[in-house]
């Protein structure tokens, strides 16, 4: 009912004819306009803010136009824009090639599982049979499903690089004192909130640990492994179809109110996603609200499971947001950051799994939401941010001048890897097969994204916490929130809510989060074995 395709596969050449069209053009409008901003910083503060006290018409564009100015140290003469523009398609190549090889050139493994199941190991089977409750099938995914990006360490790394590479080079050409400071400039970040973020994660790394200790003693193995990281803690008989998800999720937004649930109730119900896996289709889920006057679209890759279900809640909550701001804000105040619009998708998820637990129908089901609670945690916080230190590290071994090939990201990955996971302690086992993992995340092309997503969980936990106590002013203050989309910087947005994201009580509160969970596991444990 609710699948219409949206394009050609990233596999068919017509598909990538389309592509590269629309990048061509992107790239000739930019070069076009790359004057633009040289021009607005040659203009001077006084004359600029001059100009807006004196015309009414660029209220929308003042935003804009200061941003402009407060970036005008590291803006480059209109020649120098023009030719950096005109280098857009060409510095975008490295991601462009891996995604056509990861998504449609490698030839991926099929093996039968235990009970006679003829599994194709890419990435959507990935993502499914990583769960299964066999250790022994769990064991053969990982190997078919790792040794199959193994034997693309090279080209991967290649790739990589040349993302690196053009970062670097971008982030120095524009003055910069590091590449992270050129990424995190756009919303007008300081450095510290990543750094912060990842000195909080590893003071308290131990609560990780403490999981995966927590989830050997529920699956009942004493070599925990990394393939013993997905299957749920406990078993669910509960399917979620793309009609009960959407269900469970229009029940789960109701505490934000009858405005809120009765959108979202109507344009759920409209064609707009793209919702079962299919050959050369991407991996993963997304929302496009490019275009400001037409609705968005939403990609998935729905597999009838509650993680499924999470990831619905999860990009409709960015297309909501993404209504709410249209609704509210001009074209030009429309395009909200990434540190603000994933908050919004993780509270979604956060408002679901809150659902689904108080109708939990038994004691294994409440186990069962509990452990995917966990799991959530640490793959949107502990996860990101070990991703978010790789990253980082890349790129400052190629500020120090460092190679950086395929076989070395393995071992820079590698490395964190164990420490997150507790291998030096024997916690969990960390095996070389899966250190190529980096291989494998596309994120590490979307130049320092993927720590919003844990800056985002704990924005997240903020909100519902306040959602839930019932207060009118509490959803009012959220909807506000939705409703400012990009009229501000992404901090001065979430200050006027009430939340301060560059101090350390977000992220150990998120914590704490995930140590009362484990509490209430444990409690649960004890009472049955008592």
């Amino acid at each position: 009912m609710h699948q219409v395709l949206i394009g050609p596969t990233i596999g068919a050449p017509e598909g990538q004819e389309m592509v590269g069209r629309v990048q061509a053009l992107s790239q000739s409008a930019s070069a076009a306009q790359s004057f633009f901003i040289p021009e607005i910083v040659s203009l001077g503060e006084a004359k600029v803010m001059a100009f807006i006290a004196a015309e009414p018409g660029l209220e929308k564009h003042s935003l804009y136009l200061r941003d402009a100015l407060r970036q005008g140290e590291h803006v480059l003469s209109p020649e120098s824009e023009q030719v950096l523009s005109l280098m857009a398609t060409a510095l975008s190549a490295s991601q462009s090639a891996r995604d056509i090889l990861a998504n449609a050139e490698i030839d991926w493994p099929s093996i039968t599982l235990s009970d006679g199941t003829e599994a194709l190991i890419n990435n959507a089977g990935y993502g499914l049979y990583r769960q299964a409750a066999k250790r022994a099938d769990r064991i053969a995914v990982f190997d078919a499903f790792w040794g199959t990006w193994k034997q693309f360490e090279s080209t991967l790394g290649a790739t990589l690089n040349g993302e690196v590479q053009a970062n670097v080079a971008t982030a120095t050409a524009r003055g910069y004192e590091n590449t992270l400071a050129y990424f995190l400039s756009g919303d007008n970040l300081p450095t510290q909130v990543y750094r912060t973020l990842v000195e909080v994660t590893n003071d308290r790394i131990d609560v990780l640990h403490r999981y995966f200790e927590l989830r050997a003693r529920m699956l009942d193995v004493d070599d925990l492994g990394y393939h013993d990281i997905y299957p749920p803690l406990v078993e669910t008989d509960v399917s979620f179809s793309i009609e009960a998800t959407r269900e469970a999720v229009m029940e789960s937004v109701k505490v934000l109110g009858s405005d809120y649930s009765g959108t979202f109730a109507a344009a759920s119900k409209e064609r707009w996603m793209h919702v079962y896996p299919q050959p050369g289709k991407r991996s993963g889920a997304y929302m496009s609200g490019a275009a400001y006057d037409v609705h968005p679209l939403v990609l998935l890759n729905h597999q009838d499971d509650y993680n499924s279900a999470s990831t619905y809640a999860h990009e409709w909550g960015h297309a909501m947001h993404q209504l709410l701001t249209n609704e509210n804000q001009p074209y030009e105040l429309a395009d909200f950051s990434i540190f603000t619009t994933e908050i919004v998708a993780i509270a979604n998820e956060l408002l679901l799994q809150e659902y689904m637990l108080a109708g939990a129908r038994s004691e294994d089901e409440r186990l069962y939401y509990l452990g995917y609670a966990l799991e959530q945690m640490r793959g949107t916080f502990y996860r990101q941010v070990m991703f978010s230190e790789f990253e980082l590290a890349i790129h400052e071994a190629v500020e120090r001048g460092e190679a950086l090939t395929g076989s070395r990201m393995t071992q820079i990955y590698g490395e964190i890897l164990k420490r997150y996971h507790g291998h030096d302690a024997g916690v969990m086992e960390i095996t070389d097969r899966e250190m190529i993992e980096w291989a494998y995340i596309p994120h590490f092309y979307y130049n320092f994204y993927v720590y919003q997503y844990a800056t985002s969980i704990a924005g997240a936990a903020y909100f519902v916490d306040r959602l839930n106590s019932g207060s009118k002013a509490a959803r009012e203050t959220y909807i506000k929130f939705l409703e400012a989309g990009g009229s501000d910087y992404p901090l001065e947005i979430l200050r006027a809510a009430g939340l301060d994201m560059t101090s350390r009580a977000p992220y150990d509160a998120v914590i704490d989060r995930m140590d009362a969970v484990m509490d209430q596991i444990e409690m649960i444990l004890e009472n049955r074995e008592g």
